[in-house]
């Protein structure tokens, strides 16, 4: 079985910032795009940023600038460092990776860590 475990969230000032992380687990053979998603209430899940095996990434514009995905391959853990939160950062953040075991390749989701942003 393979896990995605997701934490760092919580509530913060606008202005503020948050650092997730997502580790994952199970059994493992390689682990492909890792990626973050967010969906706010009544809207519909949105990517984020992602991240490659080899480093490369992407980002919505509206988090250009302000946020920073990376991983840790040793560590089987992806991190994404928010910066300049706004109120409507707010969402829920899920954790996504596409991860081969020995049955395949499959995209996995974590279950989520809340973001709050307000004063």
């Amino acid at each position: 079985q393979v896990q995605l475990v997701e934490s760092g969230g919580g509530l913060v000032q606008p202005g503020g910032s948050l650092r997730l992380s997502c580790a994952a687990s199970g059994s493992i053979v390689i682990i492909s795009v890792m990626g973050w998603y967010r969906q706010a209430p009544g809207k519909e899940r949105e990517l984020v940023a992602t991240i490659g095996s080899g480093g490369s990434t992407n980002y919505a514009d509206s988090v250009k600038g302000r946020f920073t995905i990376s991983r840790d391959g040793a560590k089987k853990t992806v991190y994404l460092q928010m910066n300049s939160l706004k109120s409507e950062d707010t969402a829920v953040y899920y954790c996504n990776a596409n991860i081969w075991t020995w049955s395949g390749s499959k995209d996995y989701w974590g279950q989520g860590t809340q973001v709050t942003v307000s004063s």
